[in-house]
């Protein structure tokens, strides 16, 4: 019997780590893994500490807004980060810039006051399927092209281009104030 909850330990043990990393990195955060109301830490309500210690190359200041979010768990121990998956802003993709438009003509929904951030090629919700989370198919990464074609128009391929669906459960801008409750109509006499 003894053996028997072993085994049934050791089987749980190692099945636990590997449901949880086949149903996504985010998916099991929720929504506080990242936001929070009454315990925010930075200006818009995050629930993890933006990292203030990772330096943006370009600027030579920390990072700041998503990015800095971001960071807050993407980034190695040594650069304010929580050592999760780091990334490097030298190895990857810029994020926290500026777009320079000789370089790429970014579309906004791919921007967060006018930077690219990395919510604009992610959106980390669980909600999208999509290959590391990018905001677009990718075919698990097969077709990264197109994507990338979609700011740098050298590497489209037209056809595909129009075949995209942008995956975005971020854009405040589609939410809307309900419309107001009509007036009591008032009684005549």
């Amino acid at each position: 019997m003894v053996a028997l909850r072993v085994v049934g330990i050791v089987i749980l043990s190692l099945a636990v780590p590997a449901l949880v990393f086949a149903a996504g990195a985010h998916d099991g955060l929720g929504c506080v893994g990242c936001h929070g109301i009454h315990n925010a830490k930075g200006d818009i309500i995050f629930a993890v500490e933006p990292n203030k210690k990772s330096i943006n190359p370009r600027t030579n200041k920390p990072f700041t807004g998503i990015t800095a979010l971001c960071l807050g768990c993407h980034e190695t121990i040594d650069k304010g980060g929580m050592g999760i998956a780091a990334v490097s802003s030298k190895h990857s993709h810029p994020y926290g810039v500026t777009p320079n438009p000789k370089v790429a003509t970014v579309p906004g929904v791919f921007l967060r006051n006018g930077n690219l951030e990395c919510v604009g090629c992610h959106d980390p919700h669980p909600s999208n399927q999509n290959y590391k989370y990018l905001r677009v198919d990718t075919a698990k990464g097969a077709k990264i092209g197109d994507f990338c074609g979609m700011c740098h128009a050298s590497k489209a391929d037209p056809a595909a281009l129009k075949k995209m669906k942008i995956f975005n459960s971020m854009d405040e801008r589609k939410a809307s104030a309900p419309a107001p409750a009509p007036a009591p109509k008032k009684k005549k006499k």
